[in-house]
């Protein structure tokens, strides 16, 4: 997922990660997110595809709507597990209601440092683990 509002930046970004995608032979769908409610929509149409992976870009907005991002990655992941049980005969009550229990910060340093990025030392700091 990529804020269009980001420019050239975005775009390089998504060129890059469309190379790496063809030459893993892996499909690779881009959703494109400026506003809350695009968000949302963006969540709606992931879910049709049932992807195995979720990336989200690196910006500002994105960052200060990370609790809206995180909890509709879980309930539009779990929402496909919970119907998988359901079809196989889970009653939908019995069912339990999950949260994630843990969240983790990994930086790339490699990857950073391709892009051009500075990963402040207060962000390194806090990381759960650091590639170097």
């Amino acid at each position: 997922m990529v804020n269009p509002q980001s420019g050239l930046f975005m775009e390089a970004i998504t060129g890059l990660a469309r190379q790496a995608a063809q030459n893993k032979g892996v499909p690779l769908h881009v959703e494109r997110a400026g506003s809350v409610g695009e968000i949302e929509a963006a969540f709606t149409s992931l879910a049709q595809l049932r992807p195995g992976a979720l990336v989200v870009g690196i910006n500002p907005f994105f960052a200060s709507q990370r609790a809206q991002i995180a909890a509709l990655a879980v309930r539009y992941n779990q929402m496909g597990v919970f119907a998988g049980k359901i079809l196989n005969g889970a009653k939908p009550a019995d069912l339990p209601v999950q949260q994630p229990t843990k969240f983790e910060l990994v930086i790339n340093l490699k990857t950073a440092q391709a892009l051009g990025l500075t990963v402040p030392p207060s962000l390194l700091a806090r990381a759960d683990e650091v590639i170097e």
